[in-house]
């Protein structure tokens, strides 16, 4: 059984499925501190997720 004419090379499939990942990630206001994080991620400068103190950010060792 021989290969089929519209076969596409793993190259040419790969480069096309890349370009769909070249996005830059969404980016959300903090509403404690106004800063820009990831949503459905914890802020990393005031260590808030969902209103409540996850991380202690204060204590600078």
């Amino acid at each position: 059984m021989g290969v089929h004419q519209t076969r596409q090379s793993k190259s040419r499939i790969r480069r096309r499925r890349a370009t769909q990942k070249l996005t830059v990630p969404n980016l959300v206001e903090c509403p404690q501190c106004h800063q820009l994080k990831q949503p459905h991620h914890t802020c990393l400068a005031c260590g808030t997720y969902n209103g409540k103190t996850v991380i202690d950010t204060e204590s600078d060792s």
